[in-house]
């Protein structure tokens, strides 16, 4: 009788609906494997709107990460529209700094639109797109902005008008700081050498000689740098593993399995917040699968694993 009982609960689809979950959602860490070398990889986001907008009409703030170096680009911008996008990558990212190998973005319209990819496809850059409704692959530039935000409020005037002023202050601060992770100071991992601060006393002694192995020692000591920075990563993304994933559990689905998948627009509060029922329609990856609703086989999804609960079959009681 009490198999019974527990049974026909756990198979209750309203109550599956309904009922907030109240342990660790599934699905382990799974981290972004650190790439061999600077401007490689890069992560790339908008953040905003930002209020209030700034006397320049500024409102979203656009940035780029190098997973490696943790090095950041960024810019105060008045939209995020594509064009906006385009700009970006080509004055402040291409014209300063080389083309990039690969950059990730989520699926906002703006990175996903043709202009920007053919952008990306002219400039040989591989266009990598996160899971959607999924932040933690983004990760890296939702702590950034964490940390930008609280940094630009604290400098900017008792309005929050100029906040876009501050922001190259900001993003310097960061690019010249050492790194948490990796041990080491970003724009040291890309220049090869340390940034010359206004406050630092220098020789007034002007040298132009180069010694003649200097591109050679460059290269090395850069390689030095990018080495032990990786090597920091991966401890650190360890560490992160293991504490994330205790206590979690990592299911798998197969294909035809019933599920619920996450409401993920603004609900009140007697909404559902699990809506289907859909089936598991493709494993895409570890954590990621499509999902096809069932009473609707045009309604499909792309979701990961801790934005899914299973359906229970309900036993006959005989």
């Amino acid at each position: 009788m009490s198999a019974d009982v527990k049974n026909y609960i756990k198979s209750c689809i309203k109550c599956l609906q309904h009922n907030p979950i109240r342990r660790k959602l599934d699905g382990q860490l799974k981290p972004i494997k650190p790439p061999n070398g600077i401007w490689e990889l890069l992560l790339m986001d908008f953040h905003g709107p930002i209020a209030p907008m700034t006397h320049h009409g500024h409102k979203y703030i656009i940035a780029i990460t190098d997973v490696l170096s943790k090095f950041v680009v960024t810019r105060a911008t008045r939209d995020c529209s594509a064009q906006t996008v385009v700009r970006f990558i080509k004055e402040d990212v291409i014209c300063k700094y080389g083309t990039p190998r690969c950059i990730l973005t989520d699926n906002g319209s703006h990175f996903t639109s043709a202009m920007t990819n053919n952008l990306l496809q002219q400039a040989g850059i591989t266009h990598l797109y996160s899971t959607p409704y999924h932040p933690q692959t983004n990760g890296q530039v939702e702590r950034y902005n964490s940390t930008m935000d609280a940094k630009i409020a604290a400098l900017s005037n008792q309005q929050k008008t100029d906040w876009d002023e501050q922001l190259p202050f900001v993003t310097f601060n960061h690019n010249a700081t050492v790194h948490s992770t990796t041990k080491q100071i970003p724009f040291e991992m890309v220049f090869g050498r340390a940034p010359k601060l206004p406050f630092d006393r220098q020789s007034e002694v002007v040298s132009l000689e180069q010694h003649p192995e200097h591109i050679t020692k460059l290269k090395q000591y850069i390689s030095s740098l990018e080495n032990e920075a990786m090597k920091n990563i991966i401890k650190t993304q360890q560490q992160s593993k293991k504490r994330y994933d205790l206590h979690r559990s990592n299911p798998v689905y197969n294909l035809g399995d019933l599920v619920l998948v996450k409401t993920i627009n603004n609900r009140r509060k007697l909404d559902v917040r699990y809506e289907g029922p859909f089936k598991i329609a493709q494993r895409l990856a570890d954590k990621t699968y499509i999902v096809q609703h069932i009473k609707k086989p045009t309604l499909t999804k792309q979701i990961t694993v801790d934005s899914i609960i299973p359906i229970f079959e309900r036993l006959n009681i005989s």
